[in-house]
């Protein structure tokens, strides 16, 4: 079990309240977080879906006031608070919820001090803040309810809303029974070009002797390549259906209690290999 103490920001202004159980459950993979705060002008009707789960999760709101129109005071407000709990020693972790490259410069100085930086945004995350952090994660792999709003209008949004989930779920069942990872949205069960260089570039950089490599290891060294790197992306719930999937690794499970998967690159890559005409 994760016993490392975190610190949970978030930009109010700039992420979903339903995100929030998603975002708890995925944040307790890496440890507890003891401080969670969020900020925003909480006498604006934009923060109403987080007020609604304030006490259920046990978010401590912040209030910044907007001093100037187009002038984003909660960012300011974050990363001083950001700045002071870097300095008590108390943190192994910051877990940064906000899709502002504005971010980018505190990621970076926080794991100056050799604190992991754990970021989620949107797929929309400038690049600068996502290679800022030890590890990326986009907030549309991550599960949770939606916080249901109490005004009509939301309420008919949210009846909309439903009805295109339902929509997605039958399409996915669809794919489920050709037998293949549903397509479509940000992730993708086809495996990019790039993606399979990484991960053999990441199998070939842990492997011992004999070619074989630990997954976990694997993994580790994907994060450092990439961030933002998550099997989740390509429709795949784990590291090691994605490699199973892949075609370019034999997967073998060793040991029990607990279980280590091993992997080493095929002999014979035909994905990857180069094309020779006739």
């Amino acid at each position: 079990m994760a016993s490392d103490t975190l610190a949970l920001l978030i930009d109010g202004d700039n992420a979903s309240p339903k995100i929030i159980s998603g975002l708890l459950a995925e944040i307790a993979n890496y440890g507890r977080a003891s401080v969670r705060r969020i900020y925003g002008d909480w006498t604006k009707p934009n923060l109403n879906g987080w007020k609604e789960c304030l006490l259920e999760h046990s978010l401590q709101p912040v209030q910044q006031f907007a001093y100037a129109t187009g002038k984003n005071a909660t960012d300011g407000a974050m990363i001083i608070d950001a700045m002071d709990l870097l300095y008590t020693g108390r943190f192994s972790g910051f877990c940064i919820v906000s899709s502002d490259s504005d971010f980018a410069r505190l990621a970076s100085r926080i794991r100056e001090h050799g604190i992991t930086v754990y970021g989620f945004g949107e797929r929309k995350t400038p690049r600068p803040f996502i290679t800022a952090c030890d590890k990326f994660i986009y907030i549309d792999v991550l599960g949770g309810a939606a916080v249901e709003p109490p005004q009509a209008t939301q309420n008919i949004q949210e009846s909309d809303r439903r009805k295109s989930v339902e929509v997605a779920a039958a399409s996915v069942n669809i794919e489920a029974e050709k037998g293949r990872p549903a397509q479509g949205g940000a992730a993708s069960g086809e495996l990019d070009d790039t993606a399979l260089d990484m991960l053999r570039k990441a199998v070939e950089a842990s492997a011992d002797e004999d070619g074989r490599a630990n997954l976990a290891r694997v993994g580790a060294h994907l994060a450092k390549q990439s961030p933002d790197f998550d099997a989740r992306n390509y429709g795949y719930p784990r590291l090691s259906d994605l490699a199973t999937a892949s075609g370019i690794l034999e997967v073998e499970r060793v040991g029990d209690q607990p279980k280590i998967v091993m992997v080493r690159l095929k002999t014979v890559d035909a994905r990857l290999a180069p094309r020779t005409g006739r």
